[in-house]
């Protein structure tokens, strides 16, 4: 028969046991990426806007190797009229550089070349973790980098994200990049409370994400608290044109609101009438394109 102490241990064991297998689950989880193909992409693309123009525009279509040797895979999209502006399209979490294109026309009628990627672990990249920023800023900085010199008559180049692809581009502003402007559409200003969020959607309890983060610390060896895009704009002089849905409960508009404080460069705050999470730009097309072109021409005024 048992006595009182190897009970209470065999609890605490099974507890332990408990938290552990939690961890690894949660951690993986939030970290992992349930990506789209370029087909699926593209299909979804198609039902929602039209995308004949892209197929007529010269492309191309090439890799870079990242600060640690990670591949990234690129598309230019060569504006039919000659140019010397560029700019980088960030897509969402999931999503590839297809879903970029829902904002490339916009700047193609403005005069811009367009440089779409695959964010780390995205599209037809090679499989790995998403670090909501952490890896994905310096990516993006190197791209900018990469695009500078491969591109030796460039006059302007700015970045244009979506969601996640938004906080990244947001993030790299940390590193104080040679760019003239940011859009930055439904960006996160900070993931743990998105994360908390899911959770609850998940009908699980928000406490868990304590749980969560000590263990994506532990595997993944990056903190949750260093996904903060918003820690980021300190000093910047960036012009940063913000955008939500006003309808976003995925990222409320607050995190756009809270970052339009946090910057100390020129900046205009967007919200979009009935849009929910990345889809201000399908539900009010003609609005968006004109609030880009009314910031960049502030920009370059």
């Amino acid at each position: 028969m048992m006595n009182a102490a190897t009970v209470i241990t065999a609890i605490i064991l099974i507890f332990i046991a408990i938290m552990i297998v939690m961890g690894r689950l949660l951690s993986d989880l939030l970290m992992g990426i349930k990506r789209q193909s370029y087909a699926e992409a593209r299909d979804w693309a198609e039902e929602h806007y039209d995308l004949s123009w892209y197929d007529l525009l010269e492309k191309e279509t090439y890799k870079f190797n990242s600060f640690d040797g990670y591949s990234i895979n690129v598309q230019t999209l060569i504006n039919p009229e000659p140019s010397k502006d560029y700019v980088i399209i960030s897509h969402g979490y999931t999503d590839n550089r297809y879903g970029a294109l829902k904002y490339a026309k916009i700047y193609l009628d403005l005069g811009y070349n367009v440089i779409t990627y695959d964010l780390r672990g995205h599209g037809e990249n090679e499989p790995t973790y998403c670090t909501y920023t952490v890896r994905e800023r310096k990516d993006l900085r190197d791209l900018i980098k990469d695009a500078i010199g491969r591109y030796p008559d460039m006059e302007a180049l700015g970045l244009h994200g979506e969601s996640l692809g938004a906080a990244t581009s947001i993030a790299v502003l940390n590193y104080q990049p040679d760019i003239d402007f940011v859009v930055s559409d439904c960006a996160f200003s900070e993931i743990t409370s998105v994360l908390e969020g899911g959770l609850r959607s998940m009908h699980m309890p928000v406490g868990l994400i304590r749980l969560a983060g000590f263990f994506v610390k532990l595997r993944f060896g990056v903190s949750l608290n260093s996904m903060r895009p918003i820690d980021c704009l300190k000093g910047n002089k960036i012009p940063i044109l913000f955008i939500h849905g006003e309808a976003d409960d995925l990222i409320p508009p607050s995190h756009s609101e809270a970052m339009v404080i946090a910057t100390e460069g020129y900046k205009d705050f967007r919200l979009i009438k009935g849009a929910g999470h990345a889809e201000s730009v399908l539900t009010s097309p003609e609005e968006y394109a004109e609030y880009v072109k009314e910031f960049l021409e502030a920009v370059y005024k």
